[in-house]
């Protein structure tokens, strides 16, 4: 008998027909033999309707309390998949995070899991019920308060369960069929990959790629639990995302796995900073302290007639959500950095291409470059690993971008992505 979880996000459980829908195929699981849990998001677009009520009645919603307020769209998912199961013949029995023992620190909005013990769930499956958890929350001990792990917690709360029982996959369940080589709502002619090596994966996920959470992913290389992408609207296998190390061996690395856009990203420029040692670390120490989180950094080459008014350009991209905070920390603190101004710009986009085997091929950027070139696409800014290279470019050409450097690398499949339910989540 396998362990099986399962995770369906808000648009496969978007109304009271695709909740009957998704019981009725965790139940075709558990009669195959397995023992299922589930854990669901909220309804659809509840998160979003519930964040509008509170902005509505709160110019500043207080942390506990809109966590309190957010995490009643995921208890309603699994009560009602719960009742839907019952009703088709099958046992189950639905779990709030806290219940399911998704211990986590005590960071409002954003908590990260400390811990999971999940004896509850445990019990459940072994007396033959199918396990429903509600997704994206937790419980701090210190506190005693319910938290929200993030947008994107659900697939947190799924790996981390399937690392906690031991599962033997955890399947992500989404509207279209797998993992693609690009975003099938841009890139219709995208091809469907098989499979994944993890480290790929979290690369795609960093870049922007929306299928997986970064944090899941994380999570599950760090835990080396596998998973299955899939849909909840067809039978299709989906994609496999290995973690285990003997797997990945077997695996014929891709030169470039896919391609991933990211529309939101925010880029500042500190103009005229001292090129003094100690300046630089005194920007991004600002920076941090303002809680924001930097991706793609440039330096341009100092310029200056004599060594003691040498002044360079420093570049950064971060998400647009932190750009106000940022920009007020840096201008509150002007007259310590020394630099002469500050430019932002709400209006780039960051294309990365990623995959395993850019390790031993050479002439991955050539082609990439050559691509944009040809397209007209201006490149800003550019960032490298051992397996993925990304550029910033304007908002407006980004997916034009997209689908030049995709054809490049001869990435189209066979036949246009069918894409079922219309958010991908």
């Amino acid at each position: 008998m396998a362990l099986i979880v399962q995770k369906y996000g808000g648009s496969s459980v978007g109304d009271a027909d695709k909740i009957k829908h998704v019981a009725a195929r965790i139940i075709e699981t558990q009669r195959a033999g397995n023992q299922v849990c589930v854990v669901v998001s909220a309804m659809g677009d509840t998160t979003d309707e519930l964040l509008d009520l509170a902005n509505q009645v709160s110019a500043n919603p207080e942390g506990r309390e809109l966590d309190m307020l957010l995490t009643s769209g995921e208890r309603i998912s699994m009560a009602l998949l719960s009742m839907a199961i019952n009703d088709l013949g099958a046992p189950s029995l639905s779990f709030t995070g806290s219940q399911a023992g998704i211990i986590t620190d005590e960071v409002h909005g954003n908590a990260r899991i400390a811990e999971v013990t999940p004896d509850r769930v445990a019990e459940a499956l072994n007396a033959g019920n199918i396990a429903i958890v509600a997704g994206f929350q937790g419980f701090n001990r210190d506190s005693r308060d319910i938290t929200t792990l993030g947008r994107g917690g659900s697939d947190t709360t799924a790996v981390a369960l399937a690392a906690a029982l031991n599962a033997d996959v955890c399947e992500i369940y989404s509207d279209v069929d797998g993992i693609y080589t690009a975003d099938p709502r841009v890139i219709s002619t995208a091809k469907k990959l098989d499979v994944i090596d993890i480290e790929s994966m979290l690369e795609l996920a960093a870049a922007g790629a929306k299928i997986l959470h970064i944090r899941a992913v994380e999570f599950a290389r760090r835990h080396k639990v596998d998973l299955r992408v899939r849909s909840t609207f067809s039978n299709d296998p989906g994609t496999r995302v290995i973690s285990n190390e003997d797997g990945v061996k077997q695996m014929e690395e891709s030169i470039v796995s896919g391609v991933a856009a990211d529309k939101s990203q925010a880029k500042i420029t500190v103009i005229g900073i001292p090129d003094v040692p100690g300046k630089a670390a005194a920007v991004f120490t600002t920076v941090a302290e303002a809680g924001a989180n930097i991706d793609m950094i440039v330096q341009n080459t100092p310029t200056g007639s004599d060594v003691t008014d040498r002044v360079s350009d420093i570049s950064f991209t971060l998400p647009k959500g932190e750009l106000k905070k940022v920009l007020d920390a840096l201008a509150q603190n002007k007259n310590v950095l020394g630099y002469r101004e500050l430019e932002s710009d709400e209006e780039i986009g960051k294309l990365s291409i990623v995959g395993a085997g850019m390790r031993t091929h050479s002439g991955v950027s050539a082609i990439m470059f050559r691509a944009l070139a040809e397209a007209s696409i201006n490149v800003e800014m550019i960032s490298t690993s051992e397996i993925r290279i990304s550029v910033i470019t304007s908002l407006d050409q980004i997916d034009d971008a997209a689908r030049a450097v995709h054809k490049a690398f001869d990435l189209d499949g066979d036949s246009l992505v069918t894409v079922y339910a219309g958010t991908g989540r």
